[in-house]
């Protein structure tokens, strides 16, 4: 049944794919009428994060970065559509990275390195990077989707250019054998998410908020001595993307327990506090924060 449903979602995936990108973005404008208006996507979830997070905010300011951001939601949707058929050479027009050559700089080190990055602007495109030139492997780190169609889908989308995407749960083991093997690779890793509670083991003061985080990039960083930079991705216009690769350590096991997870969120901070409709507010980010109730 799941070889059907895959066999059907990539067709129509495709299918839709081959539309150009301003019919894909019309289609995206009607989508999000019907999910803000009609189907009212976690709006709760999303009025609430706002309140915690933009306390001195209006409910008209509130009303304008909601509207903001399931805009860039819908908009996102099609652009995971699109990558399905996307040519190398128009995806490096609208993913650019504008100093590729920190990769090159880091890969002289003869260590290989971690990229953190967040649920913010795009992360479909983010794929694309191994379209520059360099010596590394690229990898790219997901959690397996409960939909095994829709999570095969989603894998063959990703791994278009080159990507191999690795399950979260057996990339330690890999990273391992990689060093070993003194293999030069590149890990993307999107490390914003909410860990579960049992798994809690730091906090960060993210957004004005007591956030509990993921740790394990900042601890496989220092157990294999890798380097850790930010993608710094910012949105320049619709469907165009630019990246600033930020070095947070080449040295991880010379800095302080928790300070390359803190330089993280304290860099993405920045990020979003500027223009925050490009953030994921429909997370329950905040769901184990003292005194948050969603």
């Amino acid at each position: 049944m799941s070889k059907v449903s895959y066999g059907l979602f990539y067709c129509i995936f495709k299918l839709l794919s081959l539309f150009p990108f301003w019919l894909l973005y019309f289609i995206s404008d009607v989508f999000y009428l019907i999910v803000y208006y009609i189907v009212r996507y976690r709006k709760k979830v999303v009025q609430k994060n706002l309140e915690l997070v933009f306390p001195d905010k209006t409910i008209s300011e509130h009303q304008k970065i909601a509207k903001g951001y399931y805009k860039h939601l819908c908009d996102l949707f099609v652009e995971l559509i699109k990558m399905t058929s996307i040519s190398e050479k128009e995806i490096l027009k609208r993913f650019h990275i504008k100093n590729p050559e920190v990769i090159t700089q880091l890969e002289e080190l003869n260590k290989s390195i971690i990229f953190l990055y967040a649920h913010y602007n795009t992360f479909e495109y983010s794929s694309a990077f191994t379209l520059y030139d360099f010596v590394s492997k690229g990898f790219g780190v997901y959690k397996k989707q409960k939909n095994t169609a829709l999570n095969n889908l989603i894998l063959k989308i990703r791994s278009r250019f080159g990507v191999e995407m690795i399950d979260k749960d057996i990339l330690p083991k890999l990273m391992i054998k990689h060093k070993a093997k003194h293999q030069m690779s590149i890990y993307g890793m999107i490390a914003d998410q909410s860990p579960k509670i049992k798994n809690i083991k730091y906090w960060v003061n993210f957004l004005g908020l007591e956030t509990p985080v993921f740790i394990g990039a900042e601890m496989m960083a220092k157990r294999l001595d890798l380097s850790v930079s930010f993608m710094k991705i910012n949105k320049i216009k619709r469907g165009f993307y630019e990246v600033e690769l930020v070095p947070i350590t080449t040295s991880p096991k010379k800095v302080a327990n928790y300070e390359i997870t803190e330089t993280y969120f304290n860099l993405l901070e920045h990020q979003i506090l500027k223009n925050p409709e490009f953030y994921f507010w429909s997370h329950k980010r905040w769901k184990y924060t003292e005194g948050v109730t969603y």
